[in-house]
């Protein structure tokens, strides 16, 4: 079960191929260059790969705008690169996750050209259309301020045809039977080049119902299932780890009360008042978050995050609270974006401060589920606010203090690297930090690999500690015997606080991180003193117990 289960005790590691190495110095990364780099990503402990759309593309929204879904942009290289790719991760031990983007395609892709000029074609009603512009046209935008309507009109098909996003970005019809079979047909193509499965992008919008008459969409949950049968049968172990960024009561709608939807999805709610409690210094959202997110099925799993290629969406927070973390991490609204979210990155976002760098990235490591990284992360990579909407997060992989970061040879990079200032690639690269022992990417290195030998983080069942200390966070996970805490303090300040654990072999608390041990007083209490931004793992019992335990 642990084998077909290994998304459990996984780190995946985002990236696109556009940014992040370039071989043959045309400015955009590709293949290539990313084999180059596999032993990189397996020396910081990587186990899971997600692609970022790398399919045949207009770019207008960094590839998730996708005109060929069995295909590689020629800008990336072809098929045999991937193919050569997939077999570089497999020989490391690294899995691959691809972006699997079906609620909609370009309006370039042959399907949306053959529907939108023939209204017999086959292609036609895999598409959603509508011979009258609808009334409620302007509702349910995506991007704010961006984007004014869901519904355009087409002068070729005579018709207005429906786009949850952009508008050269048409959507599927996917309650469409055919389209639904085009679906798998695709997961099982990339299945078979040597996939493990699959990021599904903006899932409640693919199983929603589309039309002109629709005003609240009706979830068609039979297609999470459809997708999970799928993949059982073409290859057991493969995932589909959902963008969903729905409310904690809905959530067990997308894992199926037996498991048999979604194996993973993200954790938007945690991940909101996670920001809130750094910005605040006070972890009970947090803490009321992980209980109403808490999920006791065997397969379902959680991928916890702090940043990832989009804006950082604050949504289902507060007026409020939105507002607290806007003051903290985004107080001059070019930092802000669509009325909802912040647009930077991590590292300026915490003024670069090392100590809460460290405790952000323990925190989410440490968090029920598995960690999701952004390429970048590892160095405290910065943003460049001057480019449009998201793209300020998307700069180009910083490798040297070469020219362009060593990213490529081409003095036209696919996006400006970000140069000069602290986060210039003249003092943020992995070059400089690979000698540095104490660098931010060494630190990662470790952290990582903690993670990996702390399990039960991934498949047990975690408790919230009384702290009596709202800035301070303790979890205890408990699997086969063994338990691990973890103590994270929220604060700018010192906190002492005490832990009772009540449970055999809890009086000694061995520090994996430090190698010094707490041992309980007469009460059976542990005194912690924590630091500014302070963070503790414990292993419950110490070596000498767990191998004891271990031989019973």
């Amino acid at each position: 079960m642990i084998n077909d289960l290994w998304y459990k005790n996984a780190v995946i590691y985002c990236l696109s191929v556009s940014t992040f190495m370039d071989a043959d110095g045309d400015g955009i990364g590709d293949f290539p260059g990313l084999m180059n780099r596999l032993d990189y990503l397996q020396g910081i402990g990587v186990t899971a790969i997600w692609l970022m759309p790398f399919q045949p593309s207009p770019f207008r929204d960094d590839g998730y705008d996708v005109a060929d879904y069995y295909g590689v942009d020629p800008r990336y290289g072809t098929l045999g690169d991937f193919v050569e790719f997939t077999h570089g991760c497999k020989q490391r031990g690294i899995r691959v996750l691809i972006d699997l983007v079906v609620n909609h395609t370009s309006d370039k892709h042959p399907w949306f050209q053959e529907a939108r000029s023939d209204p017999k074609s086959k292609y036609r009603d895999w598409y959603v259309w509508s011979k009258k512009k609808p009334k409620h046209a302007s509702d349910g935008v995506v991007f704010p301020g961006v984007q004014k309507s869901t519904w355009n009109y087409d002068k070729v098909a005579k018709a207005w045809y429906f786009h949850r996003f952009y508008d050269f970005q048409p959507d599927l019809n996917t309650s469409n039977p055919r389209v639904q079979a085009e679906i798998l047909k695709i997961m099982g193509f990339w299945i078979q080049l040597g996939v493990s499965g699959f990021r599904m992008d903006a899932v409640p919008f693919v199983i929603g119902t589309k039309g002109a008459t629709v005003r609240v969409p009706t979830e068609q949950y039979d297609m999470l299932r459809t997708f999970r049968e799928f993949l059982s049968w073409r290859q057991g172990d493969a995932i589909v780890l959902a963008e969903a960024n729905v409310l904690p009561k809905t959530d067990m709608e997308y894992f199926g009360t037996s498991g048999e939807r979604m194996q993973m999805m993200f954790n938007f709610e945690v991940n909101q008042h996670m920001f809130y409690a750094l910005a605040t210094s006070d972890a009970r959202p947090l803490i009321k978050a992980l209980k109403a997110t808490k999920i006791s099925e065997a397969t379902a799993q959680w991928g916890q995050f702090l940043r990832n290629h989009d804006e950082l969406d604050l949504g289902r927070l507060t007026h409020g609270q939105r507002q607290a973390v806007f003051a903290v991490f985004a107080p001059n609204k070019d930092m802000q974006l669509y009325n909802r979210g912040i647009r930077r990155r991590l590292a300026p976002m915490l003024q670069g401060d090392r100590r809460r760098l460290e405790l952000a990235y323990s925190l989410m490591m440490a968090l029920p589920g598995t960690p999701v990284l952004r390429y970048g992360d590892e160095i405290g990579m910065g943003d460049n606010l001057r480019l449009p909407e998201r793209n300020c997060a998307r700069t180009p992989m910083q490798w040297s203090g070469e020219l362009q970061g060593g990213f490529t040879k081409s003095d036209k990079p696919i996006l400006p690297v970000i140069t000069g200032g602290v986060y210039g690639f003249e003092h943020v690269n992995v070059a400089q930090q690979r000698h540095d022992p104490n660098s931010l990417m060494n630190w990662m290195e470790r952290m990582i690999r903690m993670r990996k030998e702390a399990p039960e983080i991934g498949w047990g069942e975690f408790s919230i500690l009384q702290t009596r200390t709202p800035e301070v966070l303790a979890i205890r996970y408990d699997w086969r015997n063994n338990s691990v805490v973890v103590v994270h303090n929220l604060s700018a300040t010192p906190r002492e606080v005490w832990l009772q654990l009540d449970s055999e072999g809890s009086d000694c608390l061995a520090d994996l991180l430090s190698g010094e041990n707490s041992n309980s007083d007469a009460s059976d209490k542990h005194r912690l003193l924590l630091e500014p931004y302070g963070y503790r793992w414990f292993r419950v019992g110490g070596l000498d117990y767990i191998l004891k335990r271990s031989a019973i």
